[in-house]
């Protein structure tokens, strides 16, 4: 999965330090200079955490957070804070709106990226390469394999990227598109009904264990992973 990081920072030196670190660490990344750019850059497929500065022509970083969290499409990607501010009352202010963690300027990147993956492990596991497990169907990024107690189970890849979303997104329902803009991405040209094609063989790897009916059609919605029925 593109593992795509939105910087928010009005300093042009800050902003491509930032950008730099991130690529070296194996993320992509996207940057925004001002307010009104941010926003215009929260669209399918989303950045799977946002660094934020505090302050920004055109509004604050504490706007854009709160503008997130109004949006059910956005409210869940995390954000770490990026200010010179370091007083407790305006770190308190930050989080107590939503920002996910604070780092104050000036930083290294070394604590940058330590705190930058910490968030990952906690709120966006899609993010990170940790083995995933619900009701005993188990998925490794990392080994790109997939086993049902104890039992390896064989799909394609693109089955495995469809799972992977659906195990890191749970409860959720997704429509077609959300699913071709998140799984197959933005830049390829894939007809809707090919999501379905691949829901039917993703079930039929998955039947052997009985996780089938984890995948569950919405009708009129989408699909969605549940482990309630």
């Amino acid at each position: 999965m593109t593992r795509k990081i939105l910087v928010v920072e009005d300093e042009a030196a800050i902003r491509e330090m930032l950008c730099f670190v991130l690529e070296q660490k194996g993320f992509t990344t996207e940057s925004a200079e001002d307010y009104d750019q941010a926003l215009a850059m929260l669209q399918e497929p989303y950045p799977e955490l946002i660094l934020l500065d505090w302050m920004l022509p055109g509004g604050s970083g504490i706007q854009l957070i709160k503008h997130l969290k109004q949006d059910e499409l956005t409210r869940q990607i995390p954000v770490i804070m990026l200010t010179a501010r370091a007083e407790e009352e305006d770190k308190i202010k930050g989080l107590d709106v939503g920002a996910d963690d604070y780092i104050t300027k000036p930083f290294s990147p070394k604590e940058l990226t330590s705190r930058l993956k910490a968030v990952l492990r906690r709120v966006a596991p899609t993010a990170v390469d940790d083995v995933i497990e619900v009701q005993g169907l188990k998925l490794d990024p990392v080994s790109h394999r997939v086993s049902a107690n104890h039992l390896q189970l064989d799909m394609g890849p693109t089955e495995f990227k469809l799972l992977h979303f659906f195990m890191t997104h749970p409860e959720r329902v997704y429509s077609r598109e959300q699913l071709l803009n998140n799984v197959w991405g933005t830049n390829v040209y894939v007809e809707d009904r090919t999501v379905d094609v691949h829901i039917r063989r993703l079930r039929k790897a998955v039947s052997e264990s009985g996780h089938d009916k984890l995948i569950q059609t919405v009708r009129g919605a989408g699909y969605r992973f549940s482990t309630r029925l």
